[in-house]
């Protein structure tokens, strides 16, 4: 099953959603794989530390990631595109990363003009169904469950391709009004992008890497990055909360239905997901994200040591990484409840 996390607005917390929800469903015992298909590389470089400017460089793995792997359609070579092997991520046996690449957005303009010109240059016809090839057959070479997708902030081509060959949709929002007017344009957008991959399924159907069958459904929203008073979100952020959550039940779910892009409306009651779609609230992980960043590990998967403090405060945040990692074990179950249903 392949989930994006999706938002064109920055500073939503998309790269900590996808490691942290990844992470979760690997300890689990899923083989999971992530997908930076962000061109900063914050995936890539969290996840591999001291070893991202390297791993760049070696000769053994400098060609294994994103961009080159599809670098011989885009190029027009006869090679097709292969299987490597993914980078192993530290201390989680079933989690890979499928390494994104700085020059990413250089194959934005060719795969752009693609995906509009309905098939009408025969040698464009390969790259819609390219990113979609290389998952493919990364994992199958890694015997992968789940592939999480990262995605950077903006209405790329490359963001509504690999939105269209996903299976569910997450949307990553904060408590502010920017995320309020970004949730209220998805409604348009998304719509959008689910036509023309339908047309293209059918423009590029019998190319050498036919553009996929997959219809991305909304699993729901996430909302994080506020902060606890007493037990709940402060007033200011509450109030933030109920009216995103309010624009995501009263206008964007009804658009998605038109275009069957929700689940089941049974599913969703089954997996305890909110007539709101909220998927979960996880407030802001405060001191416990340096933490994080400084050692390549989710927040509820640092160690006392890793911690790095003593005392009081210690016991402090080793009782918010357990209400963290209840959390998570909570998103993941959902996740793993969609999947079950939606594959049985």
């Amino acid at each position: 099953m392949r989930i994006v996390f999706f938002n064109h607005k920055g500073g939503v917390s998309k790269t900590t959603t996808t490691f942290h929800l990844g992470w979760k469903l690997a300890e689990r015992g899923s083989r999971v794989l992530l997908v930076d298909a962000d061109p900063q590389c914050n995936l890539s470089g969290l996840i591999m530390q001291e070893l991202f400017e390297e791993y760049y460089i070696d000769d053994a793995t400098k060609n294994k990631n994103l961009m080159h792997g599809v670098n011989s359609a885009f190029q027009g070579k006869p090679e097709p595109i292969q299987s490597f092997d993914c980078y192993e991520v530290p201390n989680n046996e079933n989690l890979f990363l499928l390494p994104g690449h700085p020059n990413l957005t250089e194959l934005e303009p060719a795969l752009s003009f693609s995906q509009t010109s309905n098939n009408a240059f025969a040698t464009m016809q390969n790259l819609p169904g390219a990113f979609n090839a290389l998952i493919e057959k990364c994992c199958e070479h890694h015997d992968i469950e789940y592939v999480l997708i990262d995605l950077n902030p903006g209405l790329s081509a490359i963001n509504q391709n690999f939105f269209s060959i996903s299976d569910l949709f997450i949307v990553p929002t904060n408590p502010d009004p920017f995320s309020l007017m970004a949730v209220r344009t998805l409604s348009d957008v998304l719509p959008r992008w689910y036509q023309a991959s339908q047309q293209m399924r059918i423009s590029f159907a019998n190319s050498s890497y036919p553009f996929p069958t997959h219809n991305p459904k909304f699993s729901g929203v996430v909302i994080q990055r506020f902060n606890i008073r007493s037990g709940k979100p402060s007033a200011p952020y509450r109030n933030n909360m109920d009216e995103i959550l309010a624009v995501v039940r009263n206008e964007l779910a009804p658009e998605l239905r038109r275009y069957n892009m929700l689940l089941e409306d049974d599913l969703y009651t089954q997996t305890v997901i909110p007539e709101n779609y909220c998927l979960a609230e996880i407030p802001d992980f405060q001191s416990l994200l340096p933490q994080s960043h400084k050692f390549g590990v989710p927040v509820y998967a640092l160690s006392d040591d890793q911690i790095e403090k003593s005392g009081t405060v210690l016991v402090q945040m080793i009782g918010k990484r357990t209400e963290y990692d209840e959390m998570f074990i909570q998103f993941a179950s959902k996740i793993e409840e969609i999947k079950e249903n939606v594959t049985s």
